[in-house]
């Protein structure tokens, strides 16, 4: 088999650095996701290249044709080529000499089939001449392409042993490419070396769930992840209707087309209890801003058309968008949306100067005034100024 023709292959600065390291010659080859999603028509995002050479031959080869190189992994053999169309990396073949579960030790290696051996998926073991774009397979991963059916190369519970992430991978690859069916071996493993998860780095393991929660519908990877015992190795706990919640969420997206969001799916997963879900994603260790983004969609369980524009004032439009998708009820989804598509965060009209000029003393009790008066003017949808300097009036006399 080849790989077809696909704009990547014409850009000029791949076919530099392909004749730099020797690619007509054999010794570098296209490798793995560019190889795969290729195949399945799926245009490639990163381009990766195996080589024959040794890292610092092919460090020596990008200075000599003025490319910029980054040793990005250098012991294990990685350096990336600065090009014009974007970063490259390139690794020179290599065979596990020991690994702990995190880590491997390696050695470099002209062996293609050796090199292959130590990828982790059948189907990210592929490999594609840069001159003839033939397709060399030694593990029969364009047959499971062909089926959609997601396995490790040899031993799942060695591959899994390597690197523990490899569980993650697993379910993630499964919800990206998978086609309902769980490899039996490969499923059994991941259950048997689940605990071996909260082991491993939160941020590493953080990261491979949200990519995996951004598939267009991880629902049956999720769904085998609880049944495997995956979940109650990453996070204290789930949501016990986590599964039919987040498949509801995706045919929402769909139908509303909305594109996938991990946060939001991720809130699907979770429990709805506020500071549950706050200790959750702090032990895993996301970003403030993510914290904060989840926190937020967990502040109004129980949203009704005549409050989403209030929520989209306090917590932001997508957050009312979220809001509304997880926990609207069906029959007022349609008008919740659509308030929210033609909504703009209006500007409070009126400040503690103007309380003060309708008599109010300064003080404290201006602020605590003015937060009166908007929390009337939210709940009464935004009127116009006219109505705020009514609804201050009336505030003001009270006080």
């Amino acid at each position: 088999m080849k790989l077809p023709e696909t704009p990547w292959h014409q850009r000029q600065s791949l076919k530099d650095l392909i004749a730099v390291l020797d690619g007509h010659q054999g010794a570098t080859r296209y490798v793995g996701g560019a190889v795969r999603d290729t195949l399945l028509s799926i245009p490639a995002k990163d381009i990766d290249l195996a080589t024959t050479l040794r890292p610092d031959a092919v460090i020596a080869r990008l200075k000599d044709a003025d490319i910029t190189a980054v040793p990005t992994g250098i012991e294990h053999g990685t350096v990336t080529a600065v090009t014009e169309d974007g970063p490259v990396e390139i690794t020179t073949l290599r065979c596990d000499v020991s690994t702990d579960g995190r880590r491997a030790t390696v050695a470099f290696s002209d062996d293609w089939k050796e090199d292959a051996a130590r990828r982790d998926f059948t189907i990210n073991a592929l490999f594609a001449d840069p001159e003839t774009l033939e397709v060399y397979d030694y593990f029969g991963g364009l047959a499971d392409l062909e089926k959609r059916h997601i396995r490790f190369i040899g031993s799942a519970e060695q591959r899994i042993a390597e690197d523990h992430l490899r569980i993650m991978r697993y379910f993630r690859f499964l919800a990206r490419f998978g086609q309902h069916d769980v490899d039996k071996e490969t499923f059994d493993a991941c259950r048997k070396a689940a605990r071996e998860l909260s082991k491993l780095s939160r941020e590493r393991v953080a990261d491979e769930l949200m990519k995996l929660l951004g598939a267009v519908d991880p629902v049956y990877a999720v769904q085998e992840m609880i049944e495997a015992d995956v979940f109650a190795n990453i996070v204290d706990e789930i949501d016990p209707g986590a599964g039919p919640l987040l498949a509801v969420l995706i045919l929402r997206e769909e139908a509303y087309d909305i594109p996938p969001d991990p946060v939001r799916r991720l809130v699907a997963l979770l429990p709805k209890d506020a500071d549950k879900t706050a200790e959750i994603v702090t032990s895993l260790r996301f970003s403030k801003k993510l914290r904060r983004a989840v926190a937020d969609r967990l502040r109004t369980l129980k949203p009704a058309v005549s409050n989403i524009p209030a929520i989209a004032y306090h917590y932001g439009k997508d957050a009312a968008r979220d809001i509304a998708l997880l926990f609207v009820a069906d029959g007022d989804l349609d008008t919740s949306l659509a308030k929210l598509k033609k909504w703009s965060k209006p500007v409070f009209p009126i400040t503690g100067g103007d309380l003060i000029a309708m008599g109010l003393k300064p003080g404290p009790i201006v602020a605590e005034s003015l937060r009166a008066v908007e929390t009337a003017w939210i709940e009464e949808q935004f009127p116009d100024e006219n109505r705020v300097r009514t609804l201050a009036r009336d505030i003001v006399k009270g006080r």
